[in-house]
């Protein structure tokens, strides 16, 4: 199957609120969703390309069509008040310095690093923080390279969003690999590097080569590498037309044969951006270096959140190779409000969603909360002792000791995150709230602490 004529021609030029007005699809949009997108690109990063726009939305369902809602800020994104007090600015015709002011105080609203992200995550090194650097779970750290802080287009949900906005005092940037090879060498427990942004694979093939080749000495040689990206969802052209896409697929060769696993964590948030002759290639040629593809996403509403979607997105990428890996919760953060689906609600897609395929596609775990404690898993609901209950358990934690420990809270059908939730039975505590103490890790929106 070879790539559509469309994709073969394109060339990457990302499309902002400086440019969009100049192509074709922007004369189809509303008036108020013209105002909306240019009122809420003030606050939210907004970024996308000439691929989602002509390959993957399906401009007839606009503005319901869900890669539309994934790629394109909408005003519902913002408190009315919040978005009425931009659209004045604007029409007052203020300075862009007076603007930025105000956007960023509605910014700093939203909580844009969430669960413990620059309280709890940040490692020290010689006395230093690095800042570059997360280290949340004992086998895994997280790399953020100065060279990866864009994507090739910016998802509206995305929990990652106060890396795109300016702010420097909000941003995790290393600027090598250095501090991150120096910690390695003095955390051996250390199996696991993220490489993540924003996006690496908005790199060249030489930036990115000169960011993961220290990782291949032979000292690292018990090291897996993981790049978490959304080019496989939104520019796929990054390993098939790019002009050095042979140059990063060989890349991915020397990494597969330094004896470690390279994984791609694939961002596919719908079916549909698996389903051009464009993804299908770049998938093929990925694997065939010898790199895995995982693939994972929140669970949002107005985009996927129904579980046919979710049984076809699994069962067309183990179709193709790639590993289903985890299904999210929204994080809190952002817009969350316009995404978000109750815990219950997001039980029962999943639930409905996993027993339509077969056992290849039931490699995925969810539905999942990265929060503070760890990643919670939302195992079922059930009645304990005449109480409705969720059954809980986290599947990574700060503390190891705490993984795959059932515990249970309280039913409730308005719940939407981990602080939303009180312990079943009478409790006054979950289980880990105790350790959370006794290490310092306190947030004053988790109230189980």
């Amino acid at each position: 199957m070879r790539p559509s004529s469309g994709g073969l021609e394109q060339r990457y030029r990302p499309l902002t609120r400086a440019n969009l007005h100049k192509t074709p699809e922007w004369q189809r949009l509303a008036r108020p969703m013209r105002e909306a997108i240019d009122v809420v690109s003030r606050v939210l990063p907004f970024r996308t390309n000439t691929y989602v726009l002509r390959e993957l939305i399906d401009w007839d369902r606009v503005p319901d069509d869900p890669i539309f809602q994934l790629n394109f800020v909408q005003a519902g994104m913002l408190d009315p008040a919040e978005y009425d007090q931009i659209a004045r600015l604007i029409a007052a015709e203020v300075s862009d310095a007076e603007i930025e002011h105000h956007a960023d105080e509605i910014r700093r609203r939203l909580n844009p690093q969430p669960d413990g992200q620059l309280s709890h995550n940040v490692p020290v090194l010689n006395g230093s923080r690095l800042r570059g650097v997360q280290h949340k779970y004992r086998e895994t750290v997280l790399l953020f390279p100065a060279q990866s802080q864009t994507c090739h287009a910016y998802c509206t949900f995305c929990f990652r969003w106060a890396q795109f906005v300016g702010s420097d005092d909000l941003k995790f940037e290393a600027r090598d690999t250095a501090d991150l090879v120096a910690y390695l060498r003095v955390h051996p427990e250390i199996t696991d590097v993220l490489v993540t942004g924003g996006d690496p694979m908005i790199m060249s093939a030489t930036a990115l080569a000169r960011c993961l080749e220290p990782l291949l000495q032979p000292e690292f040689a018990h090291l897996q590498i993981r790049i978490g990206t959304k080019s496989v969802a939104n520019w796929p052209h990054r390993y098939v037309t790019d002009a050095d896409a042979d140059d990063v697929l060989r890349l991915f060769e020397r990494i597969s044969g330094h004896g470690g696993q390279l994984a791609l964590m694939g961002h596919y948030n719908h079916p549909r951006e698996l389903e051009t002759d464009l993804a299908v290639e770049a998938v093929r040629r990925i694997r065939s270096t010898g790199a895995q593809i995982r693939m994972q996403s929140p669970l949002i509403r107005r985009i996927n959140d129904d579980a046919n979607t979710w049984a076809r997105l699994w069962t067309q990428g183990t179709r193709l190779g790639c590993i289903p890996y985890y299904m999210f919760i929204e994080r809190d953060t952002g817009p969350r409000r316009y995404f978000e689906v109750p815990l219950a609600q997001a039980w029962q897609i999943f639930r409905d969603a996993y027993k339509q395929v077969s056992g290849l596609a039931r490699t995925v775990r969810g539905p999942l909360m990265s929060a503070l404690p760890g990643k919670v898993l939302i195992d079922g609901v059930a009645e304990v002792a005449g109480e409705q209950v969720f059954v809980l358990e986290l599947t990574q934690a700060r503390d190891p000791e705490w993984v795959r420990r059932p515990f249970f809270a309280r039913f409730d059908p308005t719940a939407t995150w981990l602080d939303d939730l009180r312990p079943a039975f009478g409790e006054a505590d979950f289980f880990f709230s105790a350790g959370m103490r006794d290490r310092g890790h306190r947030s004053s929106r988790l109230n189980v602490l």
